[in-house]
Protein backbone atom coordinates (compact mmCIF):
# COMPACT_ATOMS: atom_id res chain seq x y z
CA UNK A 1 0.00 0.00 0.00
CA UNK A 2 2.77 2.33 1.05
CA UNK A 3 4.61 1.30 -2.63
CA UNK A 4 1.30 2.70 -4.19
CA UNK A 5 0.86 5.69 -2.50
CA UNK A 6 4.66 6.55 -3.16
CA UNK A 7 4.16 5.96 -6.87
CA UNK A 8 0.87 8.39 -7.03
CA UNK A 9 2.76 10.91 -5.15
CA UNK A 10 5.75 10.92 -7.59
CA UNK A 11 3.11 10.59 -10.03
CA UNK A 12 1.48 13.86 -9.18
CA UNK A 13 4.56 15.82 -8.33
CA UNK A 14 5.65 15.25 -12.03
CA UNK A 15 2.28 16.12 -13.00
CA UNK A 16 2.94 19.82 -11.14
CA UNK A 17 6.11 20.10 -12.32
CA UNK A 18 4.88 20.13 -16.16
CA UNK A 19 2.26 22.55 -15.32
CA UNK A 20 4.48 24.69 -14.17
CA UNK A 21 7.13 24.03 -17.12
CA UNK A 22 4.02 24.83 -19.37
CA UNK A 23 4.09 28.67 -18.12
CA UNK A 24 7.66 28.92 -17.87
CA UNK A 25 9.14 27.62 -20.83
CA UNK A 26 9.57 29.56 -23.28
CA UNK A 27 8.33 28.53 -26.91
CA UNK A 28 11.62 27.31 -28.58
CA UNK A 29 12.35 24.76 -25.75
CA UNK A 30 8.95 22.95 -26.78
CA UNK A 31 10.59 19.86 -27.71
CA UNK A 32 11.66 19.72 -24.38
CA UNK A 33 8.74 19.64 -23.28
CA UNK A 34 7.55 17.44 -25.74
CA UNK A 35 10.15 15.13 -24.20
CA UNK A 36 9.71 15.78 -20.46
CA UNK A 37 5.75 14.68 -21.48
CA UNK A 38 6.54 11.40 -23.04
CA UNK A 39 9.05 10.39 -20.21
CA UNK A 40 6.19 10.84 -17.57
CA UNK A 41 3.79 8.94 -19.73
CA UNK A 42 6.04 6.36 -20.28
CA UNK A 43 6.47 6.00 -16.33
CA UNK A 44 3.22 6.10 -15.36
CA UNK A 45 1.67 4.10 -18.43
CA UNK A 46 -1.07 6.92 -19.08
CA UNK A 47 -1.38 9.48 -21.47
CA UNK A 48 -1.60 13.20 -20.54
CA UNK A 49 -1.67 15.25 -23.27
CA UNK A 50 -4.40 16.22 -25.90
CA UNK A 51 -4.34 14.78 -29.32
CA UNK A 52 -2.49 17.76 -31.64
CA UNK A 53 -0.94 19.29 -28.53
CA UNK A 54 2.52 19.55 -29.80
CA UNK A 55 1.47 19.92 -33.50
CA UNK A 56 2.75 17.90 -36.73
CA UNK A 57 6.84 18.63 -36.50
CA UNK A 58 6.77 16.98 -33.03
CA UNK A 59 4.38 13.90 -34.20
CA UNK A 60 6.85 13.55 -36.99
CA UNK A 61 10.16 13.16 -34.58
CA UNK A 62 7.89 10.22 -32.75
CA UNK A 63 7.14 8.33 -36.03
CA UNK A 64 8.63 4.50 -35.25
CA UNK A 65 7.91 1.92 -38.13
CA UNK A 66 8.58 -1.60 -37.81
CA UNK A 67 10.31 -1.80 -41.30
CA UNK A 68 11.59 -5.58 -40.52
CA UNK A 69 8.27 -6.36 -39.39
CA UNK A 70 6.37 -4.85 -42.79
CA UNK A 71 9.29 -6.57 -45.08
CA UNK A 72 8.32 -10.16 -43.30
CA UNK A 73 4.63 -9.48 -43.74
CA UNK A 74 4.96 -8.88 -47.13
CA UNK A 75 7.15 -11.62 -47.75
CA UNK A 76 4.50 -13.78 -46.02
CA UNK A 77 1.83 -12.22 -48.11
CA UNK A 78 3.11 -13.39 -51.05
CA UNK A 79 3.21 -16.96 -50.37
CA UNK A 80 -0.26 -17.23 -51.31
CA UNK A 81 0.72 -17.25 -54.74
CA UNK A 82 -0.28 -19.70 -57.79
CA UNK A 83 3.51 -19.03 -59.04
CA UNK A 84 6.87 -20.41 -57.22
CA UNK A 85 8.92 -17.92 -56.15
CA UNK A 86 9.84 -15.49 -56.71
CA UNK A 87 7.05 -14.75 -58.95
CA UNK A 88 3.54 -13.83 -57.43
CA UNK A 89 0.73 -14.78 -58.87
CA UNK A 90 -2.66 -14.07 -56.92
CA UNK A 91 -6.20 -13.99 -59.27
CA UNK A 92 -9.21 -12.20 -58.51
CA UNK A 93 -11.62 -15.34 -56.25
CA UNK A 94 -9.05 -17.89 -56.48
CA UNK A 95 -8.24 -19.95 -53.49
CA UNK A 96 -5.15 -18.77 -53.38
CA UNK A 97 -6.68 -14.55 -53.06
CA UNK A 98 -9.08 -15.99 -50.61
CA UNK A 99 -6.21 -17.35 -48.15
CA UNK A 100 -4.29 -13.47 -48.61
CA UNK A 101 -7.81 -11.59 -47.60
CA UNK A 102 -8.17 -13.58 -44.55
CA UNK A 103 -4.60 -12.76 -43.58
CA UNK A 104 -4.83 -8.85 -43.99
CA UNK A 105 -7.90 -9.18 -42.30
CA UNK A 106 -6.31 -10.82 -39.53
CA UNK A 107 -3.49 -7.61 -39.59
CA UNK A 108 -6.39 -5.21 -39.77
CA UNK A 109 -8.26 -7.04 -36.31
CA UNK A 110 -4.74 -7.37 -34.75
CA UNK A 111 -4.54 -3.68 -35.15
CA UNK A 112 -7.70 -2.92 -33.34
CA UNK A 113 -9.77 -1.81 -36.38
CA UNK A 114 -12.95 -2.71 -37.02
CA UNK A 115 -13.29 -4.84 -40.22
CA UNK A 116 -16.31 -4.88 -42.74
CA UNK A 117 -16.57 -6.35 -46.36
CA UNK A 118 -18.88 -5.37 -49.04
CA UNK A 119 -20.55 -7.40 -51.58
CA UNK A 120 -17.61 -7.79 -54.10
CA UNK A 121 -14.88 -7.97 -51.30
CA UNK A 122 -13.85 -4.34 -51.20
CA UNK A 123 -12.47 -4.73 -47.41
CA UNK A 124 -12.39 -2.06 -45.00
CA UNK A 125 -10.53 -1.62 -41.31
CA UNK A 126 -11.59 1.44 -39.74
CA UNK A 127 -10.02 3.23 -36.72
CA UNK A 128 -12.70 5.67 -35.25
CA UNK A 129 -11.50 8.70 -34.12
CA UNK A 130 -13.03 11.26 -31.77
CA UNK A 131 -15.70 12.86 -33.98
CA UNK A 132 -16.77 9.22 -36.03
CA UNK A 133 -19.80 11.36 -37.41
CA UNK A 134 -17.49 13.03 -39.77
CA UNK A 135 -16.34 12.07 -43.10
CA UNK A 136 -13.37 9.88 -42.65
CA UNK A 137 -9.88 9.72 -44.23
CA UNK A 138 -9.28 6.53 -46.42
CA UNK A 139 -6.25 4.96 -47.36
CA UNK A 140 -5.10 1.18 -49.08
CA UNK A 141 -4.59 -0.04 -52.45
CA UNK A 142 -4.87 -3.55 -53.87
CA UNK A 143 -3.43 -6.98 -52.95
CA UNK A 144 -4.26 -8.93 -56.42
CA UNK A 145 -1.25 -9.76 -58.92
CA UNK A 146 -0.72 -10.18 -62.24
CA UNK A 147 0.65 -13.81 -63.51
CA UNK A 148 4.59 -14.34 -62.64
CA UNK A 149 4.45 -10.51 -61.15
CA UNK A 150 6.39 -9.29 -57.94
CA UNK A 151 5.15 -9.05 -54.35
CA UNK A 152 5.35 -5.02 -53.74
CA UNK A 153 2.63 -3.89 -56.21
CA UNK A 154 -0.50 -2.55 -54.44
CA UNK A 155 0.54 -4.33 -51.16
CA UNK A 156 2.79 -1.82 -50.10
CA UNK A 157 -0.41 0.63 -49.85
CA UNK A 158 -2.00 -2.00 -47.68
CA UNK A 159 0.16 -3.62 -46.13
CA UNK A 160 2.20 -0.51 -45.38
CA UNK A 161 -1.37 1.37 -44.70
CA UNK A 162 -1.97 -1.06 -41.50
CA UNK A 163 1.62 -0.38 -40.21
CA UNK A 164 0.80 3.55 -40.79
CA UNK A 165 -2.12 2.95 -38.38
CA UNK A 166 0.28 0.94 -35.66
CA UNK A 167 2.97 3.74 -36.22
CA UNK A 168 0.24 6.56 -35.23
CA UNK A 169 -0.94 3.98 -32.32
CA UNK A 170 2.05 3.62 -31.11
CA UNK A 171 3.13 7.27 -31.03
CA UNK A 172 0.23 8.48 -28.54
CA UNK A 173 -1.92 9.81 -31.40
CA UNK A 174 -5.65 10.09 -31.14
CA UNK A 175 -7.42 11.06 -34.66
CA UNK A 176 -10.08 13.09 -34.84
CA UNK A 177 -11.70 12.26 -37.96
CA UNK A 178 -11.72 8.42 -38.47
CA UNK A 179 -9.25 6.40 -40.43
CA UNK A 180 -9.93 3.50 -42.76
CA UNK A 181 -8.09 1.26 -44.76
CA UNK A 182 -9.37 -0.05 -48.22
CA UNK A 183 -8.19 -2.99 -49.66
CA UNK A 184 -9.64 -2.95 -53.31
CA UNK A 185 -10.43 -5.97 -54.86
CA UNK A 186 -8.82 -6.78 -58.48
CA UNK A 187 -7.18 -3.70 -59.51
CA UNK A 188 -5.51 -5.72 -61.85
CA UNK A 189 -7.96 -6.64 -65.00
CA UNK A 190 -6.38 -10.23 -65.12
CA UNK A 191 -9.62 -12.45 -64.51
CA UNK A 192 -12.09 -10.57 -66.25
CA UNK A 193 -10.53 -7.82 -68.56
CA UNK A 194 -11.94 -4.98 -66.21
CA UNK A 195 -8.83 -3.27 -64.14
CA UNK A 196 -9.94 -1.36 -61.12
CA UNK A 197 -13.00 -3.29 -60.32
CA UNK A 198 -13.75 -2.47 -56.84
CA UNK A 199 -13.26 1.07 -56.85
CA UNK A 200 -15.19 1.51 -60.08
CA UNK A 201 -18.04 -0.25 -58.27
CA UNK A 202 -17.13 2.53 -55.35
CA UNK A 203 -17.43 5.13 -57.06
CA UNK A 204 -20.78 3.96 -58.72
CA UNK A 205 -20.21 2.82 -62.19
CA UNK A 206 -24.29 1.55 -62.84
CA UNK A 207 -23.01 0.13 -66.21
CA UNK A 208 -20.38 -1.90 -64.46
CA UNK A 209 -22.89 -3.38 -61.94
CA UNK A 210 -25.14 -4.26 -64.66
CA UNK A 211 -22.53 -6.00 -66.34
CA UNK A 212 -21.27 -8.38 -63.75
CA UNK A 213 -24.67 -9.87 -63.07
CA UNK A 214 -24.86 -10.57 -66.37
CA UNK A 215 -22.51 -10.39 -69.23
CA UNK A 216 -19.41 -10.62 -67.58
CA UNK A 217 -17.41 -14.05 -67.81
CA UNK A 218 -13.60 -15.08 -67.65
CA UNK A 219 -11.52 -16.96 -69.69
CA UNK A 220 -13.00 -20.47 -68.45
CA UNK A 221 -16.43 -18.86 -69.32
CA UNK A 222 -17.46 -18.82 -65.28
CA UNK A 223 -19.47 -15.63 -64.97
CA UNK A 224 -18.18 -12.87 -62.26
CA UNK A 225 -21.43 -14.03 -60.32
CA UNK A 226 -20.11 -17.77 -59.78
CA UNK A 227 -16.55 -16.66 -58.85
CA UNK A 228 -17.76 -14.30 -56.56
CA UNK A 229 -20.23 -16.37 -54.81
CA UNK A 230 -17.33 -18.99 -54.90
CA UNK A 231 -15.15 -17.16 -52.54
CA UNK A 232 -18.00 -16.26 -50.34
CA UNK A 233 -19.36 -12.57 -51.97
CA UNK A 234 -22.31 -11.73 -53.70
CA UNK A 235 -25.06 -13.84 -51.68
CA UNK A 236 -28.08 -13.63 -53.24
CA UNK A 237 -28.97 -10.95 -50.88
CA UNK A 238 -26.17 -8.78 -53.24
CA UNK A 239 -27.65 -9.35 -56.80
CA UNK A 240 -27.79 -5.53 -56.76
CA UNK A 241 -24.42 -4.59 -56.81
CA UNK A 242 -25.28 -1.04 -56.20
CA UNK A 243 -24.88 -1.97 -52.72
CA UNK A 244 -21.22 -1.18 -53.07
CA UNK A 245 -21.53 2.12 -54.72
CA UNK A 246 -20.47 5.19 -52.03
CA UNK A 247 -21.96 8.67 -52.10
CA UNK A 248 -19.27 11.61 -52.84
CA UNK A 249 -18.09 13.23 -50.42
CA UNK A 250 -17.88 9.31 -48.25
CA UNK A 251 -14.60 10.29 -47.69
CA UNK A 252 -12.72 13.72 -46.37
CA UNK A 253 -9.85 12.74 -48.61
CA UNK A 254 -8.06 8.95 -49.61
CA UNK A 255 -4.44 8.71 -50.01
CA UNK A 256 -2.53 6.04 -51.81
CA UNK A 257 0.76 4.59 -51.19
CA UNK A 258 2.47 2.72 -54.34
CA UNK A 259 5.94 1.89 -55.46
CA UNK A 260 6.68 3.94 -58.40
CA UNK A 261 6.83 1.54 -61.07
CA UNK A 262 9.16 3.61 -63.04
CA UNK A 263 12.80 4.61 -62.45
CA UNK A 264 12.72 8.80 -61.87
CA UNK A 265 13.09 8.63 -57.88
CA UNK A 266 15.79 5.89 -57.64
CA UNK A 267 18.22 7.44 -60.54
CA UNK A 268 17.57 11.02 -59.00
CA UNK A 269 18.16 10.04 -55.11
CA UNK A 270 14.80 11.14 -54.43
CA UNK A 271 13.07 9.28 -51.39
CA UNK A 272 9.74 10.12 -52.14
CA UNK A 273 7.29 11.16 -54.89
CA UNK A 274 3.97 12.99 -54.43
CA UNK A 275 1.52 12.54 -57.34
CA UNK A 276 -0.52 15.47 -58.63
CA UNK A 277 -2.24 13.27 -61.41
CA UNK A 278 -2.69 9.85 -62.78
CA UNK A 279 -2.65 9.74 -66.30
CA UNK A 280 -6.25 9.02 -68.94
CA UNK A 281 -6.61 5.15 -69.54
CA UNK A 282 -7.95 3.83 -72.40
CA UNK A 283 -8.07 -0.12 -73.63
CA UNK A 284 -9.27 -1.42 -76.85
CA UNK A 285 -10.21 -4.85 -78.21
CA UNK A 286 -9.51 -5.50 -81.77
CA UNK A 287 -10.28 -8.09 -84.28
CA UNK A 288 -9.72 -8.84 -87.83
CA UNK A 289 -10.81 -12.02 -89.67
CA UNK A 290 -9.27 -13.59 -93.18
CA UNK A 291 -9.88 -17.33 -94.73
CA UNK A 292 -6.73 -18.88 -93.20
CA UNK A 293 -5.60 -21.70 -95.12
CA UNK A 294 -2.38 -23.96 -95.50
CA UNK A 295 1.07 -22.26 -95.21
CA UNK A 296 2.62 -23.90 -98.22
CA UNK A 297 -0.50 -24.19 -100.56
CA UNK A 298 -1.92 -20.99 -100.30
CA UNK A 299 0.42 -18.36 -102.78
CA UNK A 300 0.63 -15.11 -101.44
CA UNK A 301 -1.03 -12.61 -103.37
CA UNK A 302 -4.52 -15.04 -102.69
CA UNK A 303 -4.32 -14.59 -99.04
CA UNK A 304 -6.42 -13.02 -96.60
CA UNK A 305 -4.12 -12.87 -93.77
CA UNK A 306 -5.55 -11.62 -90.71
CA UNK A 307 -2.45 -12.08 -88.65
CA UNK A 308 -0.64 -9.96 -90.54
CA UNK A 309 -3.54 -7.09 -90.15
CA UNK A 310 -2.97 -7.28 -86.97
CA UNK A 311 1.07 -6.79 -86.57
CA UNK A 312 0.44 -4.14 -89.58
CA UNK A 313 -1.99 -2.31 -86.74
CA UNK A 314 0.04 -3.29 -83.42
CA UNK A 315 3.06 -1.06 -85.30
CA UNK A 316 0.17 1.51 -86.27
CA UNK A 317 -0.16 1.82 -82.74
CA UNK A 318 3.40 3.14 -81.94
CA UNK A 319 3.03 5.42 -84.84
CA UNK A 320 0.29 7.46 -83.99
CA UNK A 321 1.90 7.52 -80.19
CA UNK A 322 4.64 8.89 -81.36
CA UNK A 323 3.11 11.44 -83.81
CA UNK A 324 1.18 13.24 -80.79
CA UNK A 325 5.11 14.65 -80.12
CA UNK A 326 4.57 14.73 -76.14
CA UNK A 327 6.62 11.82 -73.67
CA UNK A 328 3.12 11.06 -71.91
CA UNK A 329 1.52 9.96 -74.29
CA UNK A 330 2.27 5.98 -74.85
CA UNK A 331 0.43 3.21 -76.18
CA UNK A 332 1.23 -0.62 -75.68
CA UNK A 333 -0.44 -3.76 -77.73
CA UNK A 334 -0.34 -6.13 -74.74
CA UNK A 335 -2.02 -9.39 -76.23
CA UNK A 336 -1.72 -10.06 -79.87
CA UNK A 337 -3.11 -13.75 -80.48
CA UNK A 338 -3.94 -15.66 -83.58
CA UNK A 339 -5.95 -18.63 -84.39
CA UNK A 340 -5.75 -21.53 -84.97
CA UNK A 341 -2.12 -21.05 -83.95
CA UNK A 342 -0.36 -23.34 -85.37
CA UNK A 343 2.74 -23.05 -87.66
CA UNK A 344 2.07 -24.47 -90.64
CA UNK A 345 -1.79 -22.49 -90.56
CA UNK A 346 -2.30 -18.83 -92.03
CA UNK A 347 -4.53 -17.56 -89.49
CA UNK A 348 -8.06 -16.85 -90.00
CA UNK A 349 -8.45 -14.84 -87.00
CA UNK A 350 -6.61 -12.43 -85.09
CA UNK A 351 -6.97 -11.08 -81.61
CA UNK A 352 -5.36 -7.65 -80.10
CA UNK A 353 -5.75 -5.44 -76.90
CA UNK A 354 -4.55 -2.35 -77.02
CA UNK A 355 -3.24 0.08 -74.00
CA UNK A 356 -3.46 3.57 -74.43
CA UNK A 357 -2.84 6.43 -72.38
CA UNK A 358 -1.88 10.01 -71.80
CA UNK A 359 -2.53 12.91 -68.73
CA UNK A 360 -4.38 14.90 -71.69
CA UNK A 361 -7.43 13.19 -72.29
CA UNK A 362 -8.17 15.24 -75.79
CA UNK A 363 -4.63 14.34 -77.61
CA UNK A 364 -5.09 10.10 -76.07
CA UNK A 365 -8.54 10.22 -78.15
CA UNK A 366 -7.18 11.80 -81.09
CA UNK A 367 -4.73 8.86 -80.72
CA UNK A 368 -7.65 6.57 -80.24
CA UNK A 369 -9.22 7.95 -83.38
CA UNK A 370 -6.45 7.31 -85.27
CA UNK A 371 -5.85 3.55 -84.51
CA UNK A 372 -9.52 3.20 -85.63
CA UNK A 373 -9.27 4.72 -88.33
CA UNK A 374 -6.01 2.42 -89.57
CA UNK A 375 -7.86 -0.58 -88.25
CA UNK A 376 -10.17 -0.48 -91.10
CA UNK A 377 -8.20 1.01 -93.58
CA UNK A 378 -6.06 -1.82 -93.32
CA UNK A 379 -8.61 -4.44 -93.42
CA UNK A 380 -10.02 -2.85 -96.67
CA UNK A 381 -6.31 -2.97 -97.61
CA UNK A 382 -5.44 -6.63 -97.36
CA UNK A 383 -9.20 -7.95 -97.49
CA UNK A 384 -10.05 -9.16 -94.15
CA UNK A 385 -13.17 -8.04 -91.97
CA UNK A 386 -12.55 -5.85 -89.15
CA UNK A 387 -15.06 -8.01 -87.09
CA UNK A 388 -14.49 -5.44 -83.90
CA UNK A 389 -13.26 -3.08 -82.64
CA UNK A 390 -14.47 -2.13 -78.67
CA UNK A 391 -13.36 0.61 -76.95
CA UNK A 392 -13.75 -1.32 -72.86
CA UNK A 393 -13.04 2.05 -71.39
CA UNK A 394 -11.93 5.17 -71.90
CA UNK A 395 -11.68 7.05 -68.64
CA UNK A 396 -10.78 10.48 -67.89
CA UNK A 397 -7.79 11.75 -65.97
CA UNK A 398 -7.66 12.35 -62.34
CA UNK A 399 -5.73 15.32 -60.47
CA UNK A 400 -4.69 15.16 -56.97
CA UNK A 401 -6.45 17.59 -54.51
CA UNK A 402 -4.39 20.77 -54.08
CA UNK A 403 -4.76 20.26 -49.99
CA UNK A 404 -3.80 16.44 -49.81
CA UNK A 405 -1.01 17.17 -51.90
CA UNK A 406 0.22 20.18 -49.62
CA UNK A 407 0.12 17.71 -46.60
CA UNK A 408 1.81 14.85 -48.44
CA UNK A 409 4.63 17.97 -49.14
CA UNK A 410 4.50 18.92 -45.68
CA UNK A 411 5.06 15.73 -44.38
CA UNK A 412 8.14 14.93 -46.80
CA UNK A 413 9.43 17.96 -45.15
CA UNK A 414 8.62 17.69 -41.78
CA UNK A 415 10.18 14.54 -42.02
CA UNK A 416 13.32 15.66 -43.68
CA UNK A 417 13.05 13.29 -46.85
CA UNK A 418 13.41 14.53 -50.38
CA UNK A 419 10.58 14.72 -52.44
CA UNK A 420 9.14 15.96 -55.77
CA UNK A 421 6.16 16.50 -57.84
CA UNK A 422 4.98 13.39 -60.05
CA UNK A 423 2.78 12.13 -62.59
CA UNK A 424 1.56 9.13 -62.07
CA UNK A 425 1.27 7.13 -65.61
CA UNK A 426 0.21 4.05 -64.37
CA UNK A 427 -3.21 4.14 -63.28
CA UNK A 428 -4.18 3.26 -59.99
CA UNK A 429 -7.64 2.79 -57.66
CA UNK A 430 -6.96 6.50 -56.96
CA UNK A 431 -8.00 6.87 -60.27
CA UNK A 432 -11.65 6.32 -59.53
CA UNK A 433 -11.70 7.41 -55.79
CA UNK A 434 -11.00 10.80 -57.01
CA UNK A 435 -14.65 10.53 -58.24
CA UNK A 436 -15.72 10.21 -54.57
CA UNK A 437 -13.71 12.45 -52.46
CA UNK A 438 -10.43 14.53 -52.65
CA UNK A 439 -7.38 12.38 -53.94
CA UNK A 440 -3.39 12.04 -53.49
CA UNK A 441 -0.95 9.34 -54.02
CA UNK A 442 2.36 8.86 -52.35
CA UNK A 443 5.20 7.31 -54.15
CA UNK A 444 8.60 5.37 -53.01
CA UNK A 445 11.34 4.19 -54.88
CA UNK A 446 11.42 0.82 -56.72
CA UNK A 447 14.55 -0.96 -57.98
CA UNK A 448 15.65 0.12 -61.42
CA UNK A 449 11.48 0.88 -62.11
CA UNK A 450 10.63 -2.82 -62.41
CA UNK A 451 7.25 -4.02 -61.51
CA UNK A 452 4.94 -6.23 -62.71
CA UNK A 453 7.95 -8.91 -63.00
CA UNK A 454 9.43 -11.15 -60.10
CA UNK A 455 12.60 -8.43 -59.99
CA UNK A 456 10.11 -5.63 -58.48
CA UNK A 457 11.95 -4.20 -55.05
CA UNK A 458 11.62 -1.62 -52.84
CA UNK A 459 13.69 -1.66 -49.68
CA UNK A 460 12.69 -1.56 -46.24
CA UNK A 461 14.69 1.74 -45.95
CA UNK A 462 12.05 3.25 -48.92
CA UNK A 463 9.09 1.11 -47.59
CA UNK A 464 9.83 2.70 -44.13
CA UNK A 465 9.87 6.28 -45.35
CA UNK A 466 6.58 6.06 -47.24
CA UNK A 467 4.93 4.62 -43.73
CA UNK A 468 6.27 7.76 -42.20
CA UNK A 469 4.79 9.99 -45.00
CA UNK A 470 1.71 8.26 -45.12
CA UNK A 471 1.72 8.75 -41.18
CA UNK A 472 1.69 11.96 -40.63
CA UNK A 473 -0.41 12.86 -43.77
CA UNK A 474 -2.98 11.05 -42.21
CA UNK A 475 -2.75 12.85 -38.79
CA UNK A 476 -2.70 15.77 -40.57
CA UNK A 477 -5.45 14.88 -42.70
CA UNK A 478 -7.55 13.45 -39.75
CA UNK A 479 -7.16 17.09 -37.45
CA UNK A 480 -8.59 19.14 -40.60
Amino acid sequence: MESLESTRFCFVTLLLLLLLLCFVLPSNLAQQQHEAIRTMEDFSGYPIHEPGQFGSINLASSLSVDAQGLQKQIDELSNFSDAPPPSVTRVLYTDKDVLARRYVKNLMALSGLSVREDAVGNIFGRWDGSEPNLPAVATGSHIDAIPYSGKFDGVVGVLGAIEAINVLKRSGFKPKRSLEIILFTSEEPTRFGISCLGSRLLAGSKELAEGLKTTVFDGQNVSFIEAARSAGYAEDRDDDLSSVFLKKGSYFAFIELHIEQGPILEEEGLDIGVVTAIAAPASLKVEFEGNGGHAGAVLMPYRNDAGLAAAELALAVEKHVLESESIDTVGTVGILELHPGAINSIPSKAHLEIDTRDIDEARRNTVIKKIQESANTIARKRKVKLSEFKIVNQDPPALSDKLVIKKMAEAATELNLSHKMMISRAYHDSLFMARISPMGMIFIPCYKGYSHKPEEYSSPEDMANGVKVLSLTLAKLSSE
